[in-house]
């Protein structure tokens, strides 16, 4: 018969997994609807009330986002501009009663290709938090993700918080833009979501653009970011992408889209991402 915890503390929860094989439970709205038939079978963690993995804490040089913070969270804190990009896509993760269970560590450990969290996530330059009975240990977000459902997560380990580095320029801004079949409740044909840090002089001296939706896994486009340094961020930055920098991608061909049409849609998406971040910045 398939057993049931839901543990209040993170050492009760670690302890669990101990030499045990759980299915972990935290929002719910991925898992519950990939079990409608037959109903679970195996073993299940709820983490759901596990104290002090929910929230968002500033630091003095990150921030911190508990695993079980909610896209909902997200959507009503008060971030800084280098935090639009999330904000934006918080609010295409389903509708009003998703976003106020799905959680940020839910998303990442699905590892869908498709999930609308994780570009915005990787151009933060995000690193997620791993802990065991063992001890906790961090990694970069991009080193996390190995492929459509696939992570680096171990049997015994718990995603407990993301981690995100305050940039080096006072002004920094982010962006995101999503193609689907229609404007909400619909999974991404293709999306984009950009960060970039402004200096002085209003150019860029640092950026980060990730294309998801197109590849196993969400892809940074450093030839592109390389080309953006010294670019004046204003309506027109994003007119220099040319095909050539979407060389990482390897579009998906699926009954979403083909990857001829991916590819296409992938540069005019970078495009209207980077104009509309430059206008807002």
């Amino acid at each position: 018969m398939a057993e049931y915890l839901r543990p209040e503390t993170l050492e009760m929860a670690l302890d669990a997994l101990q030499g045990a094989s759980f299915s972990v439970l935290a929002g719910g709205t991925d898992f519950y609807p990939a079990r409608v038939d037959p109903a679970p079978g195996e073993d299940v963690l709820d983490i759901s009330a596990v104290e002090g993995l929910r929230g968002i804490e500033e630091l003095p040089d990150h921030w911190r986002l508990g695993a079980l913070t909610t896209w909902g969270d997200i959507i009503r804190a008060d971030l800084p501009a280098m935090f639009g990009g999330l904000k934006l896509a918080a609010r295409e993760v389903g509708g009003v009663q998703i976003q106020n269970r799905g959680t940020l560590g839910g998303n990442l450990c699905n590892a869908s290709p498709a999930a609308d969290g994780v570009p915005p996530l990787l151009s933060l330059d995000v690193s997620v938090e791993l802990s065991s009975a063992d001890g906790s240990a961090t990694m970069a977000l991009g080193e996390f993700l190995h492929g459509a459902r696939k992570t680096a997560l171990k049997a015994d380990q718990l995603m407990t918080a993301l981690t995100v580095p305050k940039p080096r320029e006072a002004r920094a801004a982010g962006h995101f833009v999503k193609l689907g079949a229609r404007k909400y409740l619909v999974i991404s044909i293709v999306m984009l979501a950009a960060n970039v840090e402004i200096d002085s002089t209003g150019r860029v001296s640092a950026a980060r653009i990730v294309a998801g939706a197109c590849s196993e896994v969400a892809c940074r486009l450093p030839a592109l970011e390389k080309a953006l340094i010294g670019s004046a961020c204003g309506v027109d930055l994003g007119n220099s992408a040319r095909a050539e920098h979407l060389t990482p991608l390897a579009p998906l061909d699926d009954l979403r889209g083909s990857a001829e049409y991916r590819a296409d849609a992938a540069l005019t998406l970078v495009r209207r991402c980077l104009n509309e971040l430059g206008a807002r910045a």
